[in-house]
């Protein structure tokens, strides 16, 4: 049996012992998207597959740097840090590359934790669109940058004077790609044997900078394939005495990194958005998911920005959006409608970052879109020409930092009504937090500017 044939509790075990295995390797998401995991026996795995396990409701209560929040309700010191119960998926089973033989299997929070569960969150957003009939098909595409640094060299450095597996500005060069050949050919074999398969992928502009777009998925299965890219990239860099980084912007000097999600809506089988009568080809339903986007992405977008990097990437020129707008095929603007046949049209959903968390960027991106499809949402015009240049309304003007972005969306109603108080309350939480634990840093720009002179 293959591992992307595993579908249920028995295939899970049928496998496992097929290949005389004695532990696999289980993990569950939190709320930035890092996979917090542990191999566990196959005795253990027979219990788990058939009542699920505790897990250590921290990996809910705290930060990327492993810091607990002080002000969630659903764990904390006040709880005593119970085990929350997870499930574990069997048709998320996949051979782990960089480990051959071994299997991975990623599990979900249930019961309490499942309002918080960013897995959860996207699932039950999924579960509206099919409710109203709708499937919905999703690529991510992620740019991120390589170094030829180790884990331990660039906390030697101070993350200063960084070195990249290659130099200077060489957006889709072939000389580049045939340079480091046997990289992109294990980073290709790797995500094909991971079944999160790369359409494309290439140099950006930028040192060391690449882009990879990954093949279309329905939506869960997408972001499961993008999370695990994510993860097993830098995996596969570090296991070459390399670094892979997704943040949204490392530095001032280069480009920031995106994490654009195209997509479209499917009903019985059928693409959805695709009208040849219609102006740009849209059609209504697709005006109206578009409306819901553009309307909505002021108040959603600490869930597609989520980091105190994430603002430094959305300024003007650098390829990235500061407003939310739409266009057709436009790369200044928030979302970039791309017309084509009825198969290929869809949105390109520009805004998110590379350090999302695409469980969380994907809810939002497709839950506004199906909110403006439920209240009818006409977008407007689509901006024309250069949108950084254009003058726009406030309401289309986006947070700025991520203390304001956490506010917007927990005063949002709409986001209460498409994700629930119980998750709105926590994951805006984490974002103040994210904020406070920034403001108690002396950076190396106020060191520069005041130490002496002031």
């Amino acid at each position: 049996m293959e591992p992307r044939q595993v579908k249920t509790a028995a295939d899970a075990l049928k496998i496992v012992e097929e290949r005389g295995l004695t532990h696999v390797k289980v993990g569950v998401h939190d709320i930035d998207g890092v996979l917090r995991g542990k191999y566990i026996h196959l005795d253990k795995l027979k219990s788990v597959l058939e009542g699920g396990m505790g897990f250590c409701d921290v990996v809910l209560g705290w930060d990327v740097n492993d810091q607990i929040y002080d002000n969630v309700a659903y764990t904390g010191w006040h709880t005593a840090y119970p085990d929350a119960n997870v499930r574990i998926l069997p048709d998320t089973c996949r051979e782990i590359a960089t480990e051959p033989g071994n299997l991975l299997f990623l599990c979900e929070f249930v019961d309490k934790a499942e309002e918080i569960c960013p897995r959860g969150t996207l699932r039950r957003v999924l579960d509206r669109a099919k409710a109203m009939g709708f499937e919905v098909k999703v690529g991510f595409e992620y740019e991120f940058f390589v170094f030829a640094e180790t884990a331990f060299s660039i906390r030697e450095k101070g993350y200063r004077n960084l070195k990249p597996i290659s130099p200077g500005f060489f957006g889709y060069s072939v000389l580049r790609n045939s340079v480091l050949s046997d990289f992109y050919k294990d980073l290709l074999a790797m995500c094909e044997a991971m079944d999160m398969g790369i359409e494309g992928l290439h140099t950006e502009t930028g040192a060391g900078v690449l882009e990879a777009a990954l093949r279309v998925s329905d939506g869960l299965d997408a972001a499961d394939k993008a999370v695990l890219f994510k993860l097993f990239t830098k995996v596969l860099a570090q296991k070459r005495d390399w670094l892979a980084t997704f943040m949204a912007k490392w530095s001032k000097d280069w480009p920031g990194c995106g994490g654009h999600m195209h997509m479209s809506l499917w009903k019985d089988g059928k693409p959805v958005f695709y009208d040849e009568n219609a102006q740009h080809r849209m059609s209504a339903t697709m005006r109206q998911f578009v409306g819901g986007q553009q309307a909505l992405m002021p108040e959603l977008l600490g869930m597609v920005a989520p980091t105190i990097n994430s603002y430094r990437r959305l300024i003007p020129g650098f390829w990235a959006p500061t407003v939310s707008a739409w266009g057709v095929e436009n790369r200044t603007c928030a979302l970039r409608v791309i017309p084509g046949s009825a198969k290929s049209t869809r949105v390109e959903y520009r805004v998110a970052a590379a350090d999302a968390n695409p469980y969380l960027a994907l809810a939002a991106a497709v839950g506004s879109g199906l909110w403006g499809i439920e209240n009818g949402i006409d977008p407007g015009e689509p901006i024309k020409g250069n949108s950084y240049e254009k003058k726009h309304p406030a309401k289309s003007q986006l947070p700025r930092t991520l203390m304001e972005a956490a506010g917007r969306l927990k005063a949002s109603k709409p986001a209460r009504d498409l994700f629930g108080d119980a998750f709105i309350e926590h994951y805006s939480a984490t974002r103040e937090w994210e904020e406070r634990e920034f403001r108690k840093a002396i950076t190396d720009w106020e060191l520069d500017r005041y130490m002496e002179i002031i």
